[in-house]
């Protein structure tokens, strides 16, 4: 009758405690702009400047509507528009910018040392 492998299950054991210990320390934590995806940053960018645009140049054909002035709203409405989704989209950057600098240093895994080599194989 074979004798059950203690030291194997031991081993086995040991690793998934280090590998619970590695995964606990490289796991990012999603905050604010550090989960969007790069593409979905890009897409938000966008979104940002084609709404702050098309919201200048209705307001603006509001005002030309109400007051009478038909260019001038309209024209006026897209350059506060233009001007208020690039603000909106530097502000936007910089932050998603400010997100990817400030994250933390992952911590170097320690090497095995030679007596759980022996055990693992």
């Amino acid at each position: 009758m074979p004798e059950p492998q203690k030291p194997r299950d031991e081993a086995f054991k040991r690793f998934d405690a280090r590998y619970d210990a590695l995964d606990a320390t490289t796991r990012r934590k999603p905050s604010g702009h550090a989960m969007e995806s790069g593409a979905g940053a890009g897409y938000r960018l966008i979104g940002e400047l084609v709404g702050g645009v098309l919201t200048g140049l209705g307001l603006g054909w509001l005002v030309d509507h109400v007051a009478g002035t038909q260019p001038i709203g309209l024209i006026g409405g897209m350059l506060i528009g233009t001007g208020a989704a690039i603000f909106l989209v530097v502000r936007s950057a910089g932050r998603m910018s400010g997100a990817s600098v400030a994250r933390p240093e992952v911590p170097p895994v320690a090497a095995p040392t030679q007596d759980e080599n022996d055990d693992a194989g």
